[in-house]
């Protein structure tokens, strides 16, 4: 044994861990002991493994994973740079979703579940040009985004006049994959831009209602608007539509303006 190897104990100590831990890294392969005596299985450790140690130990308080701690580790510079900027990325996109349902937590104390007025009405036939997506629900927003540029590209490469809102067109249920659509409605007689896919709505009996505020607080009216739904026994049918009448572009979050449509036929209709 090398004399300046260091039991399991001191290096512990060293590295401000526990025995415990340091036994738990050697058996996922984060961090090998450099020597293990065969007769009594006690680990020694190198000085030099210190570093990775107290690393270790730091990005384990992060909450990063095991495996992520263990390619950061065995990578190079500029690679292990690239792993912890997209964890970084990762971790403020959580804390980002916490904000949101911290605020909404924050909005359900002080004034219980808002009232929304829900009403029927006849909503008329609209022509969309739209761009899809696939996402989670937790990346609806990301997806949106990603689908307007290319919407907005393309109705102008075909000079095509659109009037506001832009809508968002959803499934009724909130799957792990779920296809979203993003569009404005095209003039009732005008040219389908070419290139671009266009979603007919049909007219329909509608339930809808108004949300004020910001979008990670929707679930609130949602909430509202599919209880006022079954309440009246109807049966809500795809797609669910939102009309941004104020976007982000236009006031801030609390000034937000969310109109939410959803079909709706008596139940047993078909």
């Amino acid at each position: 044994m090398h004399d300046d190897l260091l039991t399991i104990g001191r290096f512990a100590r060293l590295c401000r861990l526990s025995v415990k831990q340091l036994r738990h890294y050697d058996d996922v392969g984060l961090l090998a002991p450099v020597r293990v005596d065969g007769a009594s299985g006690y680990r020694y450790y190198a000085p030099e493994q210190a570093g990775d140690a107290l690393a270790i130990a730091l990005l384990r308080e992060l909450d990063l994973p095991l495996a992520v701690i263990a390619r950061a580790l065995a990578a190079g510079p500029e690679d292990r740079a690239r792993i912890l900027r997209a964890e970084r990325d990762r971790l403020a996109e959580r804390i980002g979703r916490d904000q949101a349902r911290l605020g909404l937590l924050e909005r359900l104390a002080e004034g219980g579940l808002p009232g929304y007025d829900v009403s029927l009405s006849r909503e008329p036939e609209r022509r969309l040009a739209v761009v899809r997506g696939v996402c989670a629900p937790a990346e609806i927003g990301e997806r949106f985004a990603a689908c307007v540029g290319p919407l907005f590209a393309g109705l102008g490469a075909a000079g095509t006049v659109w009037e506001p809102p832009l809508w968002g067109l959803y499934p009724l249920d909130l799957e792990d994959r779920m296809e979203i659509a993003v569009g404005v409605e095209l003039p009732r007689h005008g040219a389908e831009p070419p290139g671009q896919d266009v979603e007919t709505l049909p007219g329909a009996l509608v339930a809808e209602t108004l949300h004020l505020g910001p979008y990670a607080q929707l679930p609130l009216a949602y909430n509202a608007l599919f209880a006022a739904v079954h309440e009246r026994g109807l049966s809500p049918r795809a797609p669910v539509r939102e009309a941004y009448l104020v976007g982000p572009a236009e006031a801030p979050p609390e000034e937000l303006m969310t109109r939410l449509i959803v079909p709706v036929e008596e139940e047993g209709t078909t």
